[in-house]
């Protein structure tokens, strides 16, 4: 039976209020244990240290000043620990899961409070061993004596290798990051909950700006206004940098300056989300500055990636290669392209000649998890077959890059669908000096030139039998209208 962490999302007219369980049971410790157990499965051994550093504190260059903390997603996977300086061991053989917290600091403990205690570990992690760093050294010594000249210390990467006594000791650096990744491809009910929560506040946030987006007069009200809200929900970290890209700007894709006067300017595209116990979330919307279309080709655009979504989605099942979900998207683009005139010929030529990547650059989407662009066993967008999806892979521009198989949905995975159509003036000077330019229509595209981009993205969870859409914010015709209703207050 699932716990969720949200108890209630009570909705009454314009306040909306977020209730939040805070039951500190050991039910609700993060299932550290389980992922050990996993990714021990996952590499095929019932033996060995698997070995790992979690994020050092970290000065800025030439500062005094610590850098803020993030820490290391492959350490917190295995650990749940999200502390600076901590170190863990996962002894395969006797499933035993140790973490190692820092000796105490008088000196920073006064200045900033002191660091986690072993006794704090044990009753907030789901851990079987917490010792002090000054064990570390002493533990993996020994351990390296007794059963090292049989089985492996498993690392990461030959840079995170323990500092033991002995001269020689066997490693291995190969197969722990590949068997986490695949784990982490699939996500258990606990994570499900923290991406689902993560969304739930991303949505409270982008509602929040479309309320008062009819007053604002600058990008940058849109991210101080997005990040207040999420904090003061309790969610302090953004998945990733905020993007309030309006007019032109919503044509380059990851736009983050965010200070730009909104003046004539007709859309925004906000692609922001909040992230929730190391856990992201993603979401893009684009919007009017008003309650309405300020132009026919503001709203034909919107409805054609709407369009896109929303058939790919309704497709989104397990077993479905998620390829062919991005090739579905370009052939819907390309036909609603063609009724539009921005884009001429005869289909089957126009598919062929790759010209659809001109607007729509990048991959439909990517896994969502401890990353806002997360691991997997095998990329979404791996093409098995070049002769059926050369025309729609942009590799040097798509953040999901192809490889030479092609690997289906599961259930559990957590998945981005973000299509977009953008009309960048570079990438189409650059398609003019190409074969494919006899399929575009450059005086029609330029009455579309101040539209400027547009993205609809949402988190789609991948069930026994079928999807939820974990995504909250309001987009369509419900967009619209908390728009209108916010510029009558």
């Amino acid at each position: 039976m699932r716990d969720p962490l949200l108890n209630s999302l009570a909705c009454q007219g314009d306040h909306i209020r977020l209730t939040i369980s805070t039951a500190g049971t050991s039910g609700d410790k993060y299932p550290a244990k389980q992922h050990a157990r996993r990714v021990a499965a996952q590499m095929g051994v019932s033996h060995g240290l698997i070995y790992l550093v979690g994020q050092p504190t970290v000065h800025w260059d030439d500062s005094d000043q610590p850098r803020p903390f993030r820490q290391r997603r492959y350490f917190y996977y295995l650990s749940g620990a999200d502390e600076p300086d901590c170190y863990l061991t996962y002894d395969i053989t006797h499933d035993l899961l140790t973490l190692y917290v820092p000796d105490f600091d008088l000196h920073r403990a006064i200045w900033i409070g002191p660091t986690i205690t072993v006794d704090e570990a044990l009753n907030r992690y789901q851990i079987d061993r917490a010792e002090y760093y000054a064990s570390l050294s002493k533990d993996i010594g020994n351990w390296v004596v007794e059963n090292n000249q049989n089985y492996p210390i498993y690392t990461l990467n030959d840079l995170q290798q323990p500092d033991t006594t002995p001269l020689s000791v066997l490693l291995d650096s190969g197969r722990l990051r590949p068997a986490v990744d695949a784990c982490r491809g699939v996500k258990d009910p606990y994570e499900i909950e923290q991406i689902r929560h993560a969304n739930v506040i991303s949505g409270l946030a982008h509602h929040s700006i479309l309320r008062c987006i009819g007053n604002m007069v600058n990008e940058s009200e849109i991210e101080g206004l997005f990040l207040n809200k999420c904090i003061s929900l309790g969610a302090k970290n953004q998945a990733y940098e905020i993007i309030a890209a309006s007019g032109k700007n919503a044509a380059t894709l990851h736009y983050v300056k965010n200070n730009e006067p909104f003046a004539d300017r007709q859309l925004v595209c906000l692609d922001a989300g909040a992230e929730w116990n190391c856990y992201a979330s993603d979401v893009t919307r684009t919007f009017p500055l008003r309650g309405e279309w300020p132009s026919a080709e503001a709203r034909d655009i919107y409805r054609v990636v709407e369009r896109m979504q929303e058939e790919c989605i309704r497709q989104v099942k397990k077993g479905v290669r998620f390829l062919d979900l991005h090739l579905l998207a370009h052939v819907i683009a390309i036909e609603e392209l063609l009724k539009l005139g921005i884009l001429k010929g005869r289909t089957q030529e126009v598919r062929k000649s790759r010209v659809s990547t001109v607007f729509f650059p990048h991959g439909l989407g990517h896994h969502v998890g401890l990353e806002v662009h997360d691991v997997s066993a095998q990329s979404l967008m791996a093409s098995s077959d070049d002769r059926v999806y050369k025309s729609v892979l942009a590799p040097t521009t798509s953040w999901s890059p192809c490889t030479l198989s092609a690997p289906a949905l599961e259930e559990g995975m957590i998945v981005t669908v973000e299509p977009g159509i953008y009309f960048s003036r570079l990438a189409l000077e650059n398609a003019r000096k190409l074969p494919l330019s006899k399929f575009i229509d450059f005086d029609v595209v330029e009455r579309y030139i101040p539209v400027g981009g547009v993205r609809i993205e949402d988190d789609i969870l991948i069930t026994a039998d079928g999807y939820e859409n974990l995504t909250t914010a309001p987009k369509g015709d419900e967009m619209l209208e908390i728009i209108k209703k916010g510029m009558l207050t």
